[in-house]
């Protein structure tokens, strides 16, 4: 299945220029290492940016910079070579991409997963700074994670399997941003679990108050 749902221009472009915390950056990463066409773009957004910073002189870059710089990126106007869709894909490919592997110390059949009850497992991930949360969840297949909004930003990178959002199906590569405006219950497609690495700003906020009850034991 190709990858449906990419990173915005926005959070790409802080990528690039490093703004991002290291746990959206390795939400970004990860998503980066999946997926072909957003490599080409974050290839693009550099080559462009370069262009603009050796020929606009400091201190006179216009409001429209960015609006003018993504106005060429779709044009294509940046010249970055095209490479092929269709490659072999290798065999031992591990299910765990780079940077994510060094970060769990190996790949999926080397992890020790913690429970978080009805089948549900994570693994929390330890960053260099506490301004986010990042951790590996594994989802049983056909089955929801409880319904949820939340305080702040989501991002999720799925790595394994899949599951629904509404009408959006988010497979190995997709990546889903959420924020505040979002309330949801995804549910893992029923053919395999549904492993993802998630990273948030801010604890979610539970519809169950049973869920609620343990979330602080939960970490979640």
């Amino acid at each position: 299945m190709s990858i449906r749902h990419h990173v915005s221009d926005e959070l790409l472009l802080r990528y690039a220029s490093g703004e991002l915390a290291e746990g959206w950056s390795l939400a970004v990463a990860t998503h980066l290492a999946l997926c072909p066409a957003s490599r080409r773009r974050l290839a693009q957004m550099e080559t462009v940016g370069g262009a603009l910073l050796e020929n606009i002189a400091a201190g006179t870059a216009s409001d429209d910079a960015w609006a003018r710089m993504r106005s060429r990126i779709e044009r294509g106007a940046t010249g970055v070579p095209q490479r092929p869709e269709g490659h072999v894909k290798a065999a031992a490919e591990p299910v765990l991409p780079e940077p994510l592997r060094s970060y769990l110390g190996g790949d999926i059949d080397s992890l020790k997963w913690r429970s978080l009850g009805m089948g549900a497992y994570q693994i929390p991930i330890a960053l260099g700074d506490d301004s986010t949360v990042a951790r590996l969840l594994r989802i049983p297949a056909g089955k929801p994670v409880p319904e949820h909004g939340h305080a702040g930003q989501e991002l999720t990178v799925v790595l394994a399997g899949s599951f629904r959002d509404g009408s959006d199906v988010f497979a190995r590569g997709d990546i889903e941003e959420a924020d505040a405006n979002l309330t949801h219950q995804p549910l893992a497609s029923e053919d395999a679990d549904c492993i993802c690495l998630a990273v948030t700003d801010a604890p979610l906020r539970f519809k169950s108050w049973l869920v609620r009850l343990i979330q602080p034991v939960l970490g979640i």
